[in-house]
């Protein structure tokens, strides 16, 4: 059948195969659980069909299973699963979608972090399928789901300054590029405690379907010697191969204290880490680092210079109008 670009709720779309289904009335069309679940719709939701041309043929496609469905699961997942599933069948597909493979003794559901080239492609015969990593949590899968630009309120000028700064050039890299705008590497929030910036980094994740690194601060700090700079390192590694990605360091100023004011070496060389990680972003890496603190004047300054997180916004306490917003959202 033809390749169809169906687009659902919360700005989601996916490619899928028409197969025709004579038994359906006219405006109808039938999908499975798991399509429905991508799409963020349920049964008897209105979702729009668009004709998309020729899908590419896949470079190279890195899944990776949900923790949940492989619990007890023992032998080599691409031979059980993933090669049956896509040996000459090409299927579509899409970044940030989820897939059902029945295979060995129970089926196993994966998650598509990351696609070459663009969004969506189809995976043929010479595609290279890359399945290493750590599983996908699904209790983090299903709080990024659940969060989008609708679930937001009391900071409309702020939203529209992140979407500026952040979404269009997770969105249009390619656009960027023709108009020689370096977009920001790093993108401070600053603002009380509950304010919604780990709220408002989630929900960019979930809009613009970008692999989400969630770094917390105190946390990491609490490792043994060594492991705050591994974990630094791997963060940005796995988001630079699943680009568009956003890493986002929660209580940031926890892991970059300014180093004069701190006597610990451990603290001073994770700041150290933290900018030589910054220095290395590629320019075409379309990765972007949201940092997020309640106390923006005690990170260290060599982090807040040009290159690093030289944009910072304040996410203030919403006003009168802003709360009711807040109010009506969730109630």
């Amino acid at each position: 059948g033809d390749n169809v670009l169906i687009k659902g709720k919360k700005r989601k779309d996916t490619v899928c195969i028409v197969l025709a289904d004579e038994n359906l009335e006219d405006q109808k069309i039938r999908m499975n659980k798991v399509i429905r679940k991508n799409l963020r719709v349920r049964l008897g939701d209105i979702v729009s069909v668009h004709a998309c041309g020729d899908v590419p043929y896949g470079k190279r496609v890195h899944v990776l299973p949900m923790d949940d469905t492989i619990e007890g699961i023992t032998g080599n997942l691409f031979d059980t699963y993933l090669k049956p599933y896509f040996l000459e069948a090409y299927r579509p597909a899409r970044q940030g979608d989820l897939f059902l493979v029945r295979g060995g003794f129970r089926p196993v559901e994966f998650k598509v972090v990351g696609v070459d080239p663009g969004e969506f492609v189809i995976v043929a015969p010479d595609t290279v399928i890359h399945c290493e990593g750590e599983p996908v949590k699904r209790e983090d899968e299903e709080k990024l789901d659940d969060v989008g630009y609708d679930d937001i309120g009391g900071c409309k000028k702020a939203m529209a300054q992140i979407r500026e700064m952040i979404e269009l050039p997770l969105r249009h890299p390619a656009l960027f590029k023709t108009l020689g705008v370096k977009p920001p590497r790093g993108v401070l929030l600053y603002g009380p405690p509950g304010s919604g910036k780990t709220l408002i980094a989630r929900a960019v994740a979930s809009e613009t379907g970008a692999f989400f690194f969630l770094i917390n601060g105190p946390e990491v700090m609490s490792k043994m010697a060594g492991e705050a700079e591994a974990n630094l390192r791997r963060a940005f590694e796995e988001a630079e191969k699943n680009a568009p990605a956003i890493i986002f360091i929660d209580e940031i100023d926890s892991i970059a204290p300014k180093r004069d004011k701190t006597n610990g070496e451990v603290e001073k060389r994770v700041v150290s880490q933290m900018l030589t990680l910054m220095d290395g972003m590629k320019g075409r890496s379309n990765t972007v680092v949201i940092g997020a603190t309640n106390r923006p004047n005690s990170i260290d300054q060599a982090l807040r210079r040009f290159g690093r997180f030289d944009r910072e916004l304040d996410i203030g306490v919403p006003d009168d109008n802003g709360r009711l917003e807040i109010l009506r959202i969730h109630t």
